[in-house]
């Protein structure tokens, strides 16, 4: 089975982009699986069911989150019947949604998602990943090997902590959030894929994603602004997996693909 992971899509610039390309990756690597990181997808914060159903549209079948999936108030409406959405399966009890998924490849691999956010620099009081993470593999793998993670965190240090404490595991645990890709993609012992941080697909024109003029402006005068996405040239950053019926990862391939 194979599984196309794209990191953090930011605003309607990058799902243009995405939507341009991602069936040319689809065709090339062939694609079962398309899993797409969507926390940034609409205006730049949050997810949207319009911008959800979108993103499904071009072909993704699982969408993952973060800090960012509660900024838009729609997605309150979609995400506790959406099951293709998920947000950080380590939010408190009684968040809506659902934090992992088992879903159907298309050559027929259940595979299972888990969506989990860091807490090192992190605003938000989360849970604790490393237990939930050893939750919902458990739950997991009573039903398939199988398991892919996407791992929403803002220090490069918890994410491979947090990759040597699943490997072998898990089939991938891998890093989103900094929208800047990482080149220590490696099969950790075990079989578990892993890589630092995907990337993002939007502007690399702009400062991750956001036009760079507000950037500098907040960090210049240190005022808070509105931060809008860039419509410059875009990139694609994402991550291309192979994995047996045991679910042991046999390749990893990062993709950056450039306007």
């Amino acid at each position: 089975m194979k599984f196309l992971f794209v990191g953090d899509v930011f605003g309607s610039p990058g799902r243009s982009f995405l939507k341009e390309i991602l069936p040319e990756l689809s065709r090339k690597y062939e694609i079962d699986l398309t899993i797409v990181n969507g926390e940034n997808a609409a205006g730049g914060f949050g997810l949207t069911g319009a911008v959800a159903q979108e993103l499904f549209a071009m072909g993704v079948d699982v969408i993952t989150s973060g800090n960012h999936i509660w900024n838009q108030k729609d997605i309150y409406r979609v995400i506790d019947t959406e099951e293709r959405i998920l947000r950080p399966a380590n939010y408190p009890p009684g968040a809506p949604g659902s934090g992992a998924g088992i879903y159907a490849a298309a050559d027929g691999t259940a595979v299972g998602v888990i969506n989990v956010c860091g807490r090192v620099f992190s605003p938000q009081n989360f849970d604790c990943p490393f237990r939930t993470l050893d939750r919902e593999i458990e739950k997991i793998r009573a039903v398939t090997p199988v398991v892919i993670v996407d791992f929403h965190g803002e220090a490069s240090s918890e994410k491979i902590a947090a990759g040597w404490h699943v490997a072998g595991r898990v089939s991938a645990l891998l890093g989103t959030h900094t929208h800047v890709q990482t080149a220590d993609e490696i099969i950790l012992p075990g079989g578990t894929a892993y890589i630092t941080d995907v990337g993002m697909t939007g502007s690399y024109e702009g400062v991750i994603g956001a036009k760079r003029e507000g950037a500098l402006e907040h960090f210049l005068t240190q005022r808070p602004v509105r931060f809008e996405p860039c419509p410059g040239k875009q990139i694609i950053g994402a991550i291309c997996c192979t994995v047996d019926s045991a679910g042991r990862a046999e390749k990893i391939e990062r993709i950056l693909v450039r306007e």
